[in-house]
């Protein structure tokens, strides 16, 4: 049955649900507060990335953020805050690092990121689409020999999963990318990763829902949501008064501040991220991750991006130039003949990654809204899993058998 859709959210997680829900026969309108061209979906690395098998919360992870805690420059930043939600969230996450978190998260994570990858790969295909895809895998490039054991070890964890992974010499990857000079010891290759030019993808997503007629509202901001009897009945908005049978909460690091409307509470926080880019030949033709560094380098249509580091600091878009010189002080570490200039740093950009407090993402729908779905908390792997989780809400809303078991999704999960 065709139902009138409101997806709250024009990033690849909104656009992405867009897709499949509009395919199945419903009615899709999605509304953005921005102008739907910048953002974490646009500035991301690219990568469709199963071997980010690990979810953030990890082991070490909250210990390490707290030896940065007051380096600007550092890999992950979180800055102290005396804010409820934060204190929450900081709790919550730092339970989360767990090795038994890990051990049930991995397998869940492969699954849900290998569903995304395939779905980019299928949507190309069945829509005609000429976006830049390529099958290349991805390097973890180390620079001691410790962080290669590290690596070698999430290389074992990706084979034991299924995945094509390998750890290789120095010297393998100077074949690999004769026209580089590199200073590291060793590197993990994840043949099973993907890469693509992530403008391109949502360009000619949203030209193809506007073809099928998708109602797309860019620069309109939802105000509040009236509830009745469980039930979303309104949206307000900046400019009317939506109704809706089925609504989507897609709106990344603001959906926690949406769902509060609603008496849910979401521990959720903003990561931002940069990038910085160059039409300079660079030698660097593998997406390449500079793993003390923790900057992803990305050989895209036209371009080489480097995109890096998570700041935990709040909803803001302030460019913070320590953390844009650190992304390219580590490119030129690993890469001594790549010098990104002050002009091409001066026009890097940020986008804001929702962050939950497993590093999972929230999939599913809450006990406490009977027609609303929520999609977020997707971290440093949205991309990755932006087709995968429109897949998933599209039979969540059909109420059809979903393509894997969601239960470590749930967005009423406590921690």
């Amino acid at each position: 049955m065709s139902k009138e859709i409101i997806i709250i959210g024009g990033g690849i997680i909104g656009l992405s649900c867009a897709y499949f829900l509009q395919k199945s026969g419903h009615q899709v309108t999605v509304i953005d507060q921005s102008k739907m061209d910048g953002g974490a979906s646009y500035v991301n690395a690219g990568y469709m990335s199963p071997s980010h098998l690990v979810p953030l919360a990890a082991p070490g992870v909250m210990r390490q953020g707290i030896k940065w805690m007051f380096n600007k420059k550092s890999p992950l930043y979180i800055k102290p805050r005396l804010e409820a939600d934060f204190l929450k969230w900081s709790l919550a996450f730092n339970k989360s690092c767990t090795q038994k978190h890990v051990n049930s998260a991995v397998p869940v994570m492969k699954e849900i990121a290998v569903l995304g990858r395939d779905l980019y790969h299928q949507i190309k295909q069945e829509e005609g689409f000429s976006f830049h895809l390529e099958k290349k895998g991805l390097l973890m490039l180390c620079q001691t020999e410790a962080t290669l054991h590290h690596e070698d070890e999430l290389v074992q964890i990706a084979i034991k999963e299924g995945l094509s992974a390998r750890t290789i010499s120095a010297l393998d990857v100077k074949k690999m990318m004769p026209d580089a000079t590199l200073d590291i010891v060793g590197a993990s290759y994840f043949e099973c990763d993907h890469h693509s030019t992530p403008g391109e993808f949502m360009a000619e997503m949203k030209a193809h829902l506007l073809s099928k007629g998708v109602v797309i509202r860019g620069e309109e901001k939802v105000i509040d949501l009236e509830v009745n009897n469980g039930k979303i009945i309104s949206i307000k908005t900046d400019k009317e008064v939506l109704k809706a049978d089925e609504v989507v909460m897609a709106a990344g690091s603001w959906t926690s501040t949406l769902a509060r409307k609603l008496n849910i509470n979401l521990l959720l926080q903003a990561g931002k991220g940069y990038r910085i880019q160059t039409t300079k030949e660079t030698g660097i033709t593998y997406p390449s991750i500079l793993a003390e560094a923790k900057v992803a380098i990305t050989p895209m249509n036209g371009f080489t991006r480097f995109a890096g580091t998570m700041e935990i600091a709040g909803i803001n878009h302030t460019i913070n130039k320590a953390r844009v010189d650190s992304v390219a002080d580590g490119v030129n570490k690993y890469f001594p003949e790549v010098h990104i200039t002050a002009e091409e740093k001066a026009v890097a950009a940020c986008g804001l990654r929702p962050v939950s407090a497993d590093g999972m993402p929230y999939i599913g729908k809450s006990s406490k809204c009977k027609n609303l779905t929520i999609a977020t908390g997707h971290a440093m792997m949205g991309w990755t899993l932006g087709p995968s989780t429109g897949k998933l809400v599209q039979e969540i809303i059909d109420e059809v058998t979903p393509s894997m078991d969601m239960a470590m999704f749930h967005p009423d999960r406590t921690f």
